[in-house]
């Protein structure tokens, strides 16, 4: 087979990969505290393996990624290697919610799961069955002192800085715990297991105390999908890949017309 369909081919299967990813940002653009997701690709010769481009990963993560046929350097081949996800901030929007919270700045809050604790920035809460805080799921949320129970109380407030006070009757106003907010070295060390919920990739990943973060009591972070960014995106991709249908095509039918035609008897 020419070498031509292989090249043609690899970047027609990396586009329709590219979609894939396009098209679930898209699908979760109302998902409180989801982060989106970029595509990463290496070029590389086929003979060799080796990648012949350093900078294709950070390119096609950047807010305007650069064509696919900008990479095609003579016979390479593009690869898909995964994904990484966009930790930017997502905007913050008013609800009222007492027990929704959003954190302006970095870091995550952590929930309780039995898997281990996870990390999230989805803080529309709820009190679950046993009256503690915890997401829709009804896994905990964290403070630093584990779980956050609240008994016997009509009222709370969370202050910037994380610490939860309730109201009681006939004892008043009362600290009871403090969000527990981390934050990472790395945040793309953390890998996506659903729900907007993370965990470290590998076990060397150390959670540290968040600094610098403010907690909005009554707001929810939005996505910080881009919806316009993401469907002009879309219409990139898909004429780049009916682009490569079309070299497809035209390889072979040159390589049709070379066996059925050329070297035939007159």
């Amino acid at each position: 087979m020419s070498g031509a369909i292989y090249t043609a081919t690899s970047g027609a299967l990396a586009y329709q990969m590219r979609l894939d990813i396009l098209s679930n940002n898209l699908s979760n653009i109302s998902t409180v505290g989801f982060k989106e997701d970029r595509t990463v690709f290496r070029a590389y010769l086929p003979a060799s393996q080796d990648p012949i481009s350093e900078n294709l990963q950070t390119t096609l993560m950047s807010e305007k990624p650069t064509t696919l046929e900008s990479y095609q350097i003579s016979n390479s081949l593009v690869a898909f290697e995964g994904t990484r996800t966009d930790f930017s901030p997502g905007q913050l929007k008013q609800t009222g919610n007492a027990f929704d919270l959003a954190i302006d700045g970095n870091g995550f809050f952590c929930i309780q799961t039995p898997g281990g604790v996870q990390y999230t920035r989805k803080g529309n809460f709820t009190l679950n069955h046993e009256g503690v805080l915890a997401n829709q799921e009804g896994l905990p949320v964290l403070g630093n002192g584990g779980k956050i129970k609240f008994t016997d109380a009509k009222d709370f407030i969370v202050d910037k800085e994380g610490n939860i006070s309730i109201y009681r009757e006939e004892e008043g106003r009362e600290e009871i715990d403090t969000l527990k907010i981390v934050s990472f070295a790395a945040p793309h060390s953390l890998k996506k297991v659903g729900n907007t919920l993370f965990k470290p990739a590998g076990p060397g990943i150390i959670e540290e105390k968040a600094e610098g973060f403010g907690i909005n009591q009554g707001f929810i972070e939005l996505s910080n999908v881009n919806a316009i960014r993401v469907m002009l995106e879309m219409i990139e991709v898909l004429r780049g890949y009916e682009s490569y249908k079309k070299i497809i095509q035209s390889v072979d039918d040159v390589t049709s017309k070379a066996i059925n035609e050329v070297g035939q008897l007159a």
